[in-house]
């Protein structure tokens, strides 16, 4: 039987170390979150998060190493958890950032493991577990800086993955200050890169090794999409132009948050 594993907290402005403990753990089992609401954050620390609870979902379901999201109101509840998932869980795995003095003893109460997470386990960034089997749908291509990633991100993916199997491309460091100027980007192209390849809609994600505008056209040529989709802002004619004369489909996506969402620009997020 495979084993369910447990995690919580209020995983609020995800960052790579809170997406490398999901994958870490997620070598153990099923990923079950058990997510904060806005409220029981506010009760806690006296704050609000900073991403409200529906784009916290959003965000936690999309990551591959996520099986289920269980919203979590009062921390009362915590001491019933197989309530919560359905069965007794295995392990609790725990951040210290996200860690509560009573987590371990509602885990000992339950009669479950109570595992701390160190930040030495989560160095690096490796590649991401996908699928590498062949498939007969329509490859598919997007480029992009994808600096400080955020929800829209994830939609644009969510979309363009409709269209067929979704390869990413992120911009190398070099180039990315080339065209953004000084101070970009934030982080590193090895974690940009990890954190587009922990979504579930993405095939594969890697990084460029061209120059400019078209500093993806090397993997193109590798990977020979048959279409490349860019949002209303990575709409470029020398993209247009190169997809005419490869033969490549070029859509153009328009950028819209999911549904009930807030629109977020990666520009307004530095910093927040």
């Amino acid at each position: 039987m495979t084993k369910k594993i447990i995690a919580s907290g209020s995983f609020d402005n995800l960052c790579s170390k809170q997406v490398r403990f999901l994958h870490e753990i997620s070598k153990f089992g099923q990923v079950h979150l058990l997510l904060f609401s806005d409220e029981l954050l506010d009760s806690i620390g006296g704050t609000e998060p900073k991403f409200p609870l529906p784009e916290r979902q959003y965000y936690l379901r999309s990551i591959r190493y996520v099986n289920q999201v269980h919203t979590i109101t009062d921390l009362e509840q915590l001491q019933n958890i197989p309530e919560i998932v359905d069965q007794k869980a295995d392990t609790w795995f725990v951040l210290p950032s996200e860690e509560i003095p009573q987590f371990k003893q509602y885990a000992e109460s339950g009669g479950f493991e109570y595992r701390p997470v160190t930040d030495e386990q989560l160095a690096g960034f490796p590649e991401n577990e996908t699928s590498r089997q062949p498939s007969s749908k329509k490859k598919v291509i997007v480029t992009g800086c994808f600096d400080w990633f955020h929800s829209g991100h994830i939609r644009f993916f969510e979309e363009a993955c409709e269209y067929g199997e979704l390869f990413v491309v992120v911009g190398h460091d070099k180039n990315i200050k080339l065209l953004k100027g000084p101070g970009h980007p934030m982080f590193s192209q090895d974690e940009r890169r990890y954190m587009v390849g922990a979504i579930r809609f993405v095939k594969q994600a890697l990084i460029s090794s061209g120059h400019g505008w078209l500093d993806a056209e090397p993997e193109i040529r590798r990977i020979k999409p048959d279409i490349y989709i860019v949002n209303e802002d990575g709409d470029k004619e020398a993209k247009r132009e190169y997809c005419q004369s490869c033969g490549i489909e070029y859509v153009v996506l328009k950028r819209l948050p999911k549904p009930g969402l807030q629109r977020r620009i990666s520009t307004n997020l530095r910093g927040f």
